[in-house]
């Protein structure tokens, strides 16, 4: 006899290790060593492509992808780069190029912004994803997966008694 071994499928819950690393091995973010990811499929934990890319793995299946930012986040857009006066950052908030800081809108929405330039009274950020246009590799090992539960009695009532 066969040990079935569900797949991941759409609503299902992952259990899982990943990586994100640049062409230079430039590490970006990994849980390889550390507590791993939990989701369910389609809860917008990850891109939707990245979620994509695990249907139809299995428990013990390991793949590693080589992915393009813009097919992930989009294409770049310069509108998102803007000149910030240095009067709306903390007095001795100090910026290096390539830093990313987060940004809270009026909305209460947090946002990254990577500090391109700095002059003595403005910043100058990027408020595209970090990912964007560039190339990484995106590795998975898969550690558990739950299937969807199914919908009980009370999700498929159509209101007829």
């Amino acid at each position: 006899m066969t040990d079935f071994k569900p797949k991941i499928a759409p609503l299902c819950r992952v259990k899982m290790h990943f990586s994100l690393t640049l062409p230079d091995e430039t590490e970006i973010v990994s849980t390889y060593g550390e507590e791993p990811l939990e989701f369910s499929l389609g809860d917008n934990t990850m891109e939707q492509m990245l979620e994509f890319a695990l249907l139809g793995l299995h428990v013990g299946d390991e793949q590693e992808l080589l992915v393009k930012g813009d097919d992930v986040y989009g294409p770049r857009d310069s509108t998102l780069i803007h000149w910030l006066d240095r009067s709306e950052f903390q007095a001795d908030q100090t910026f290096n190029p390539g830093e990313i800081i987060a940004f809270t809108t009026t909305e209460g929405e947090e946002l990254a912004g990577t500090v391109l330039q700095i002059d003595d009274e403005r910043v100058q950020v990027d408020f595209n994803h970090p990912l964007c246009g560039k190339q990484f590799s995106y590795k998975v090992t898969i550690l558990e997966v739950e299937p969807a539960p199914f919908p009980g009695p009370e999700e498929n009532d159509r209101g007829t008694n």
